[in-house]
């Protein structure tokens, strides 16, 4: 064995193993990366709304330019209500309300007064929020509001008011350190309250208050005000890709506030770009094993005399392979240590600025493409090791 070790130390290419070791390790990279990257991403493009189901569609009217000018309402009247109601993919049917009243907010984070502005309050029937009662009731006269508030808002917050004060993420679980002062006028009162943040939500795209508290503030500071047609309807449906939804919406001239389909396209293009970049971090790796491969060939044949010495005078096949096997089982070991560290510090770098934009993103791991990456080791390392032997064997079987 000691004869085999010093003949592969000797005649071993030192620069054709080190064009296999880098092209390898880039290869593996490559598809590690991709894949790690995407598993990270893409909860982003498909985490649910915990306060509102899959199946549930809003639904407003098209600005027109024609509707604007001519200061038509863009609000849904009783009878397209009741049109709309009627369609066989309806299951429930709800109002958005609004607020009658002006709202002045002031939000702060640990004692950091962060907004000072007038918004507004908009709220649905309860049977379209997915909360329990205990969590999204109001007790008539009560000073704390339960409020869910659109995911967008907190982003913005993260990812700019936060970054630049370095002041701490707001995530989900973390909803109890924003302070919410509400100052309502109307009907000749003027009440403070607080606001108690329940969640965010990525389809809402405005301040969600309960049912009862819209129905009782709107008697209590604007009674005279009429009641206004709602210019967004909330939908239950059998089937979101059902194609009579999207039929009926484009004959009445309606839209849907879809960001479900918007994120099923980018998360379609995401998986494209994953394919390919893994595609090509293969055929790298493909390549990488062709040049390893013809450095074996090559350091067999320039030795090949030698080694049918070898096999004369007693040593087997196996163990003339084996020598060079382990030489190529060693490279592919450290090639794949090497790719994870590089995959732990790269991760590392990017998941920084994705918890930044996404702080309630879930933590991810590592084991699937620690296990991505000793299943390619393997697979190699098996196609080196049968291609080597067969070599072996092709020069006992010439001599023999």
């Amino acid at each position: 064995m000691n004869l085999v070790w010093k003949l592969l130390r000797r005649h071993v290419s030192i620069p054709q193993f080190a064009g296999f070791f880098f092209a390898n390790l880039f290869g593996m990279l490559i598809v590690l990366l991709g894949f790690q990257f995407y598993r990270d991403i893409l909860p982003v493009f498909t985490e649910g709304d915990s306060f509102m189901k899959a199946d549930y569609l809003i639904v407003s009217k098209k600005i027109a330019v024609a509707n604007t000018l001519s200061g038509r309402s863009n609000a849904f009247s009783n009878i397209e209500f009741d049109d709309l109601a009627e369609q066989k993919f309806v299951k429930d049917i709800g109002r958005f309300t609004s607020a009658e009243y002006k709202i002045d907010a002031s939000m702060g984070i640990n004692g950091t007064n962060l907004l000072n502005s007038e918004i507004s309050f908009e709220s649905i029937p309860d049977a379209f929020v997915g909360i329990s009662a205990a969590q999204w009731n109001y007790d008539q006269g009560g000073k704390t509001i339960p409020i869910i508030l659109p995911r967008s808002y907190i982003t913005m917050y993260n990812f700019g008011f936060a970054q630049k004060h370095s002041l701490p993420k707001i995530s989900d679980g973390l909803v109890g350190m924003i302070d919410l002062c509400i100052f309502i006028h109307g009907n000749g009162h003027r009440d403070e309250y607080k606001g108690k943040v329940i969640g965010f939500s990525n389809r809402l795209n405005t301040i969600l208050v309960p049912q009862s508290f819209m129905e009782w503030s709107n008697a209590r500071y604007a009674p005279a005000a009429t009641d206004s047609a709602p210019s967004r309807l909330i939908l239950e449906v059998a089937n979101p890709a059902d194609e009579n939804i999207a039929k009926y919406i484009e004959r009445k001239g309606y839209e849907v506030e879809d960001n479900n389909l918007a994120a099923e396209k980018t998360t379609y293009f995401l998986k494209l770009v994953v394919v390919m970049v893994m595609a090509v971090g293969l055929v790298i790796s493909l390549l990488s094993f062709y040049i390893l491969m013809l450095s074996i060939y090559l350091l067999v044949q320039k030795n090949s005399s030698k080694l049918e010495n070898l096999l004369l005078i007693g040593y087997s096949p196996s163990e003339v392979a084996l020598p060079y096997q382990a030489l190529t089982v060693c490279l592919n070991a450290v090639v794949l240590l090497i790719a994870l560290a590089v995959l732990y510090a790269v991760r590392r770098a990017y998941m920084d600025v994705v918890v930044t934009l996404f702080p309630s993103l879930p933590d991810g791991s590592l084991l699937p493409s620690l296990a991505l990456g000793l299943l390619l080791f393997v697979v190699v390392s098996l196609l080196n090791t049968v291609a080597i032997r067969l070599k072996i064997l092709h020069i006992w079987h010439r001599r023999a």
